[in-house]
């Protein structure tokens, strides 16, 4: 059968191209392009997610800094091993709790923050380019709601 025709007997009201979960996956696709250019192959963007949430919250424990990632306990454990590795974080236990680990930023991490801050802002920036300001800030408020 030729891939360009529809047999006749199934009729669909369902179009790919108008499904959310097609087109977030295309504009998830466009900004990971985005992301990358911006910031190379130094850092994922659980990486870059994970430096943001440390560099706003401070000294914070590895099991809230997932959730604050939106990371399962394994995914932030290596991700913060990884970021140890590249000396970004430091661990270290928590004196309350020694079963927790207290991640904090290294003072190359602090140094890091600025550069990464400007970029993160060029990369939503040119993200959201297509859109007026107006749908900027409305597409923002929209996704809030989904998430």
């Amino acid at each position: 059968m030729d891939q360009k025709t529809r047999p006749p007997d199934t009729k669909s009201n369902y179009r790919l191209d108008e499904q959310v979960g097609f087109l977030l996956r295309l504009a998830s696709q466009r900004h990971a392009v985005i992301f990358q250019k911006h910031i190379g192959d130094d850092l994922t963007s659980t990486q870059f997610a994970t430096l943001m949430r440390v560099a706003e919250h401070g000294e914070v424990s590895q099991n809230h800094l997932g959730r604050l990632a939106a990371m399962d306990g394994a995914t932030i454990k290596g991700v913060v091993d990884r970021l140890k590795q590249k000396k970004l974080l430091l661990t270290r236990s928590d004196p309350s709790d020694k079963r927790l680990s207290i991640i904090s930023l290294t003072q190359d991490g602090v140094e890091l923050m600025t550069l990464l801050e400007q970029k993160g802002l060029a990369i939503t920036r040119e993200t959201l380019l297509p859109l007026k300001p107006t749908e900027q800030k409305r597409f923002l408020e929209l996704l809030l709601k989904l998430s």
